[in-house]
């Protein structure tokens, strides 16, 4: 009479996940850094600036992302500060030097306007690409979409941003 003692069934178990990170896991991740300016449009147009920091494994990457813009209180348009941290789903590789990418992600915000201060949380969508310019030297041009909790002046603001990143 046999017993089954399971061992055999651990080691398939073991070599099937083995070979699953092998076959999925990407060969090496990247990580990048962004500075950047652009354009906060909701309500009035206001200069933003920030950078982000992130890793990047092969379609999936991960970022975090700080922006800041001042107020314009005869626009009645608040300051705002975010802090995100966001999910990016990218091309594997760059097609013609473009690396095109979509994002989401949530974190905090800070807006001001005069003597009104809001600190909540946020939500933000959006997309963009990457574009080679020499050796590990990126343009980035991306659009995002905040959704922000709480009472703020302007709950879906929207920024268009051009920076500079550069991969490592």
């Amino acid at each position: 009479m046999r017993v089954f003692t399971g061992t055999h069934s651990r080691t398939s178990l073991t070599a099937a996940a083995a070979t699953a990170l092998l076959l999925f896991a990407p060969l090496e991740a990247a990580a990048d850094a962004t500075i950047f300016t652009g354009v906060n449009t909701m309500p009035s147009n206001r200069a933003v600036r920030g950078f982000g920091v992130g890793i990047s494994l092969l379609v999936i990457g991960f970022e975090f992302e700080y922006s800041s813009n001042g107020e314009d209180e005869l626009e009645g348009a608040p300051s705002l500060r975010t802090g995100m941290f966001n999910v990016l789903v990218q091309t594997p590789v760059p097609l013609a030097g473009l690396q095109f990418y979509g994002t989401t992600g949530a974190g905090v915000y800070r807006e001001e306007l005069a003597n009104v201060l809001e600190t909540h949380m946020g939500l933000n969508f959006g997309g963009g690409v990457k574009i080679a310019l020499a050796g590990p030297l990126r343009a980035r041009i991306d659009y995002r979409v905040f959704t922000l909790q709480g009472s703020p002046v302007e709950s879906r603001p929207q920024r268009i941003y051009f920076g500079l990143n550069f991969a490592f």
